[in-house]
């Protein structure tokens, strides 16, 4: 019989292999073992477990080994410094990243306003037409239904009215197409909407045309000793005082300048 197997009982000569148990846990009384002297509390079933162990790699008492270096002074500021300018790239990369992000939120919440805005300007027409059939009644039922939920839809994106009767006039938002003056208001006042004005995000769409109402001004009274009757309408005029004959610039013919005479400046 040939092989590793001399005797008829199956016996060889070669050395039975070695199991090492390197379990952190003993299986037999499920505590930790110790890794430099075998399981706590025991021996481990196997033989030279615990013993001739090669250390754990994830054992971070194996893996601590003393660290010796050594720098000269010129050297460890060098050192220094290097780690000081990596430290400040670091930081600075870091604040060009984070500007770079919030730049890039910025644009995209500009990119969907605009969006919003264009979507929105073009369905302002329709909220318009709306806006005249509720007057005139016609916005009811099924049809007024269907208006609200697309005027609540808008809404939702952000979108207001403007201009309503009663408000205070503001020529940022308001567009006046017609001024009247009464006695009822103390201030510029909306008295009547024309069209409705929008906003959306805050940003003006479309300014409301409106009607605007100020208040009367009575007129300041005369100052005392100021006569402005003459420049009035109806007011006498004091008549001119008649020339006396033979003066053309009315002086009596006998009060002439002797030096002024015909016969004196001629010889």
């Amino acid at each position: 019989m040939t092989g590793p197997y001399r005797d008829g009982q199956g016996h060889s000569d070669e050395p039975e292999p070695v199991i090492k148990d390197n379990r952190r846990i003993d299986p037999m009384t499920g505590q930790l073992r110790d890794p430099s002297g075998g399981p706590v509390g025991g021996s481990s079933p196997f033989p030279g477990a615990g013993r001739h162990s090669a250390p754990e790699p994830g054992n971070p008492n194996d893996a601590a080994q003393p660290l010796k270096v050594d720098l000269s002074a010129a050297e460890l500021d060098l050192a220094r410094q290097e780690a000081a300018e990596r430290t400040a790239d670091l930081q600075r990369v870091t604040a060009e990243y984070a500007n770079y992000r919030k730049r890039v939120d910025r644009d995209r919440e500009q990119v969907i306003a605009a969006a919003k805005g264009t979507v929105v300007t073009e369905l302002l027409t329709v909220l318009d037409d709306l806006d005249r059939a509720r007057a005139h009644g016609d916005l009811v039922g099924s049809f007024g239904t269907v208006a609200d939920r697309l005027i609540a839809s808008l809404r939702k994106l952000g979108l207001e009215p403007l201009g309503a009767e009663g408000d205070p006039f503001d020529p940022a938002v308001h567009e006046a197409v017609q001024f009247g003056t009464s006695t009822e208001v103390t201030e510029p006042t909306v008295t009547a909407v024309f069209r409705s004005g929008y906003t959306l995000g805050g940003r003006l769409l479309r300014p409301a045309v409106v009607v605007v109402t100020g208040p009367e001004h009575e007129s300041a009274s005369q100052p005392s000793g100021l006569d402005t009757g003459a420049g009035e309408v109806g007011a006498e005029v004091p008549e001119a005082e008649p020339q006396r004959e033979g003066s053309a610039d009315g002086q009596p013919a006998g009060d002439q300048d002797p030096a002024s005479a015909p016969g004196e400046r001629f010889g």
